[in-house]
């Protein structure tokens, strides 16, 4: 029957996937997954995530792999063909695609669907690197991501590669919600994580990969972390609010482009006026739809860079970001 035909062509993908997996793992010693105490086995899994992760063509290959396996294993678990201990290995490599997925993706599929010895060991694994808690901030516990008792949470983590995914998605999640208050300067550390990661996944292309670069890797997460939290608070120094230091960011960005020096003093004052603008015409409810409102705002621009001796050429760029900052921060702000 076709469902039979079905089943022997799910117990083939397994098998065949199974070997490609073995072969993918063939420098790793899996030993105290399968043999060792319970401790033993959370430290097996950890370092197979880290082994998975020695370079990007090899992270890919492995979770296309695992998954293409785990979905013909759904149609054919019941079935004797598939022995206990290629069973045994294809929780084993669900395992290590689990936590992989966390790191990556947030709520890993594979959890619910495996065996109960597996699954607290999959779930201990998590809890024991700190990844769990890590990222279930955020969702019920107030905790603040650049806290020095935070960061010094993800330092302990000692696997390097994980180290990075950890801090690659927790700086993703910080920049978009930055984004949500100061949409340029969100984007510009967007830019800096995205080249950051490029040279990371670069570096990883080299199988000689040495552990001193991914600590530098590391590093420049840690700094960029750093330093988008110096950028969150330093509005509270320059005498403005944070609404307002978005638009001075537009105004200093806009400055930089066109090459010009603009006096700070003053660029802090213009950016007040802005603000004043911008809430003016943001009052009405649908004001971002009206085009009547917009081009009220572009002329009230237009004067108040020209009372500002702001130079009239970058007044498009200027009412673009303006307006792509207004309307993006009152979005965030219901």
């Amino acid at each position: 029957s076709d469902e039979f035909e079905g089943v022997e062509q799910s117990i083939t993908i397994v098998k065949d996937q199974l070997d490609v997996l073995a072969q993918m793992f063939h420098n790793f010693n899996s030993t105290d997954y399968f043999n060792g105490s319970p401790k033993e086995q959370l430290a097996c899994l950890n370092r197979a995530v880290e082994y998975v992760q020695l370079t990007e063509d090899l992270e890919t290959r492995f979770m296309a792999a695992v998954k293409r396996m785990k979905q013909a294993f759904n149609l054919c678990g019941s079935s004797e063909a598939i022995s206990d201990k290629e069973k045994d290995y294809l929780h084993f490599y669900c395992a290590v695609r689990s936590i992989l997925f966390k790191l990556t993706k947030g709520d890993a599929p594979d959890i619910s669907q495996m065996n109960a010895r597996v699954r607290e060991l999959l779930e201990g694994a998590i809890q024991s690197d700190g990844i769990e808690e890590l990222f279930e901030t955020g969702k019920h516990i107030s905790v603040d991501i650049f806290s020095d008792e935070y960061l010094n949470k993800i330092n302990a983590i000692q696997l390097p590669n994980t180290k990075i995914k950890v801090l690659q998605r927790l700086l993703s999640q910080a920049i978009d919600e930055y984004k949500k208050v100061n949409r340029i300067m969100g984007m510009e550390f967007s830019d800096r994580l995205k080249r950051v990661v490029d040279e990371y996944n670069n570096r990883r292309r080299d199988e000689a990969f040495a552990n001193e670069v991914l600590d530098d890797v590391a590093e420049q997460l840690a700094k960029l972390l750093e330093e988008l939290k110096k950028e969150k608070d330093s509005f509270k120094g320059m005498g403005i609010d944070y609404e307002e230091k978005a638009f001075y960011d537009i105004l200093k960005a806009v400055a930089k482009k066109y090459e010009f020096e603009y006096p700070d003093d003053k660029m802090i004052e213009l950016s007040k006026r802005i603000k004043i603008i911008v809430d003016d015409k943001a009052k009405y409810t649908d004001w971002s739809t009206r085009d009547d409102i917009k081009a009220n705002l572009q002329v009230d621009l237009i004067l108040l860079l020209d009372e500002f001796n702001y130079p009239p050429v970058t007044i498009d760029d200027v009412y673009k970001e303006v307006l792509e900052q207004a309307e993006n921060f009152k979005k965030y702000a219901q």
